[in-house]
């Protein structure tokens, strides 16, 4: 699967071919970025996950995101000068496309993202909370 928008293309990947990118382009956003810890980032859950890659017309790794066997969506990450141009849009949706029931997925946003999700079919649920000290809240998506 992939898709093409804005100079990217976005398709699934394999963490044990693509990984190291798929870690760099996280720790850029969420360990540097953010300040996220890695001992938070890095729970052992990639192997399972199906994972989405954003790369430019040039090969350039740009955006990441996963999707665990549960049904969360999670650790999307767009690089600072590649973001508001759809990048996190092809991203959502790819994983979003290959969910065995899509009536199933949620995600953990931060509370800056929110409109981006709701944009996307996610509606809230619940309270705002913090996750490695940045307020989130639980978003369930909602087939149109």
């Amino acid at each position: 699967m992939s898709a093409w928008r804005s100079g990217c293309s976005v398709s699934i990947v394999e963490w044990a071919d693509r990984g190291q990118l798929l870690g760099e382009i996280r720790e850029q956003v969420f360990i540097i970025e953010q300040g996220v810890p890695p001992e938070l980032e890095w729970d052992g859950r990639d192997e399972e996950s199906i994972h989405a890659l954003a790369l430019t017309t040039s090969g350039q790794p740009v955006g990441t995101a996963r999707l665990l066997p549960e049904g969360q969506i999670g650790r999307m990450a767009v690089l600072r000068a590649w973001r508001r141009q759809g990048v996190g849009t092809l991203l959502l949706h790819c994983l979003i496309d290959c969910a065995e029931d899509p009536a199933r997925l949620f995600l953990n946003a931060q509370t800056s993202a929110e409109p981006f999700y709701r944009r996307n079919g996610f509606v809230p649920e619940g309270e705002v909370f913090m996750e490695a000290g940045i307020p989130h809240i639980r978003m369930v998506y909602r087939i149109r």
